[in-house]
């Protein structure tokens, strides 16, 4: 595996790692983020230095925590103590942890290297108390690439005091790699058939609600110009797809999505240890930023957020992100590329 290093801008450095088929992953300290993955195309969002992320849109690709998603007025009870995390002055909810949170952190790393695999290992420490959440939480998320094309995130997390966690990473693929073409002509598979319901604010409703006949079916798999043109209100409420959906299998063995590019040449399978999947169409209007000198398209790509659903810290039906004392979490996600021959 071939690895280079190099300045970043401001201090970050970016990390690359090359795999025999020429299958690269780039990451950066900045935020424990992805950067850039693919072969002969980019296959996920991302921008040319960190001033850039700093500047325009500081999610993208990054490792998200203490919590990904929102808390609802910021305030969770744990343990029968009520705690109260910082809000955003926009909607008096806690969003990803608190600002700034882990993906503006410069994280320490190392880096280990086989024949086999590559692995860019990041760590940082959040302290007791900060935006609110007890413990000093020490986090270790480490990006893999391995010969098998297969990108794996393996975050580990342990706190001295009972805390919440629920880490994510906040990747955007978008398989054209052009990121002026929207997503809408991918072909989305999931296996779930149950989403979360989101009011008007992103907090989900609490409800567990059948995708089974909605836009929100993708148990064939069906373009996501579907959903685009349907009228289903969750969708028509957010211009897309920003929801939480629950797996009904998490097992890394058997894939959780897939993802096919318009010509069908590029496959990305997602795997996941966890319960669902934050899947978000970058609703992003005529907002979207600039990218490699090109305006990024609405809906010019899709995350897939493994995590477990936001607001499982108020509804036990979506999960539990507590973290006992000095019990170590552990999680791994894997999103594999397959490349195919282009269609005739």
């Amino acid at each position: 595996m071939q690895i280079i290093e190099k300045d970043f801008g401001n201090g970050y450095q970016l990390i690359t790692l090359t795999n025999d088929a020429g299958v690269h992953l780039s990451v950066t300290d900045l935020g424990a983020r992805i950067v850039s993955l693919g072969r002969d195309k980019e296959l996920v969002l991302g921008f040319d230095s960190a001033t850039e992320y700093l500047e325009k849109d500081v999610f993208i690709g990054a490792s998200i925590g203490r919590t990904a998603g929102r808390i609802e007025n910021g305030r969770f009870v744990l343990d029968g103590k009520v705690h109260q995390a910082t809000t955003d002055p926009g909607n008096g909810h806690s969003l990803h942890g608190g600002l700034p949170g882990f993906e503006t952190k410069k994280w320490t790393y190392t880096i280990e290297n086989s024949d086999d695999e590559a692995s860019v290992i990041f760590t940082t420490i959040s302290p007791d108390g900060e935006h609110g959440f007890p413990g000093n939480l020490t986090v270790e998320v480490r990006h893999t690439l391995t010969q098998e094309n297969i990108w794996r995130v393996t975050t580990t997390g342990i706190s001295d005091q009972p805390t919440l966690f629920n880490p994510t990473n906040h990747v955007y693929f978008n398989l054209t790699g052009d990121v002026t073409q929207s997503i809408a002509e991918h072909k989305l598979w999931l296996n779930s058939t149950a989403f979360a319901p989101l009011r008007q604010d992103s907090i989900p409703t609490g409800e567990k609600a059948s995708t089974v006949g909605t836009a929100f079916d993708f148990q064939k798999g069906k373009k996501l110009a579907e959903v685009f043109a349907s009228d289903f209100d969750q969708k028509k409420q957010f211009d897309g797809i920003d929801h939480p959906f629950f797996l009904d299998e998490n097992d890394l063995a058997i894939p959780a999505a897939k993802l096919l590019s318009p010509d069908g040449t590029t496959e990305l399978t997602v795997a996941t240890d966890l319960s669902s999947i934050v899947i978000f169409t970058a609703n992003f209007g005529t907002d979207a930023p600039e990218m490699h000198g090109k305006q990024l398209a609405n809906h010019g790509g899709i995350t897939f957020e493994t995590q477990t659903a936001p607001g499982a810290e108020q509804y036990t039906d979506f999960g539990s992100i507590r973290l006992a004392a000095n019990e170590p979490f552990e999680t791994i996600t894997e999103y594999k590329l397959a490349f195919k021959p282009t269609a005739n």
